[in-house]
């Protein structure tokens, strides 16, 4: 269950992160809401998945799952510029995540 958790507050920071950059400030309303929200259920969520899972690894894979999600959604819908070199770094952000989870999993 700690894992399900993690990874829904991951796609959440990439949820509040975006919202942050949207609310311009604090001055927008409804992206200051979403943030607002977004912000404490992902921090509830990596909390909770703390109980059971290291704080590193956690952390690093809350991080790893929100920075990538929140470069993609950049990158599909918010104007960025995209890039084989962007794409490729991304996905070593996904393997590493991968790679800390099974590394946990042998751990236990």
């Amino acid at each position: 269950m700690a894992w399900i958790v993690l990874i829904i507050s991951g796609v959440l920071e990439a949820v509040w992160a975006t919202a942050l950059g949207r609310s311009e400030g604090f001055t927008k309303l409804w992206p200051t809401v979403v943030f607002s929200v977004g912000l404490l259920l992902s921090m509830g969520g990596l909390a909770y998945a703390m109980r059971d899972i290291p704080t590193g690894t956690a952390y690093a894979i809350w991080v790893g799952i929100g920075a990538s999600l929140t470069v993609l959604y950049a990158m599909i819908f918010g104007g960025e510029p995209a890039s084989i070199i962007k794409i490729l770094l991304i996905l070593g952000i996904v393997g590493c995540v991968i790679g800390l989870k099974m590394v946990d999993a042998a751990a236990h």
